[in-house]
């Protein structure tokens, strides 16, 4: 295999981790702006709600949300951001499995992310909110 054939891979990994780390300064921050930049506009969000049922808000609904909340940044909150894994797939689809905190919760999300015109932009995120021992 060519340097020339790697090469790519390596930057869409480089270009993978730059997104999650807007998404980890943006959730810190509540910073709908910075989310609306890595979010795709028709993009949603998918979890199980309350009642057991499988809830999907579209992003734009997702970013009022978030500007009426109080950051984390702002209640002087420690951060846990990571990176579980990133998996692309020729070049243009891949998947960003992260953990965060948005205390007192704690989160994985998986970022389906596209690669369109030569950027990467969440399409989807699908979450679940996880306990902290």
């Amino acid at each position: 295999m060519s340097s020339h054939s790697v090469q790519p891979i390596d930057a869409d990994i480089q270009a993978l981790r730059a997104v999650a780390q807007t998404y980890f300064d943006a959730l810190y921050e509540m910073d709908a702006d910075k989310l609306a930049s890595i979010f795709h506009p028709m993009s949603s969000l998918t979890n199980v709600n309350e009642k057991g049922e499988l809830a999907v808000t579209g992003r734009d609904a997702w970013l009022e949300i978030v500007r009426t909340r109080t950051s984390p940044k702002a209640k002087g909150s420690v951060r846990d951001d990571q990176i579980l894994c990133i998996d692309v797939n020729r070049g243009e689809l891949a998947l960003l499995k992260v953990k965060c905190q948005v205390q007192p919760r704690y989160f994985i999300d998986m970022l389906v992310c596209m690669k369109m015109n030569g950027t990467w932009k969440i399409a989807q995120k699908v979450y679940s909110v996880i306990t902290q021992e």
